[in-house]
């Protein structure tokens, strides 16, 4: 497997991370999303829900592979 390819799957994979996680984030946060916290409460550390944590470094390896891609 060459390098552009195991990128492309990187930036496939994380990708989905960000979308999910960015749902999961709105859907969390209160006064925003419409399931705020429907599956028995929100987990939250230092004040924000884990799934933001989650959408920064799903992001973070997003921009990285993108970065690496373009190289």
């Amino acid at each position: 497997m060459n390098s552009i390819k195991a990128l492309n799957i990187v930036l496939a994979i994380s990708l989905v991370g960000v979308l999910f996680s960015g749902y999961l984030t709105i859907s969390e946060l209160p006064n925003i999303g419409a399931a705020t916290c429907s599956l028995g409460g929100c987990q939250m550390i230092l004040g924000l829900p884990t799934c933001m944590y989650g959408l920064a470094m799903y992001l973070a390896v997003f921009i990285v592979a993108l970065l690496g891609r373009k190289n």
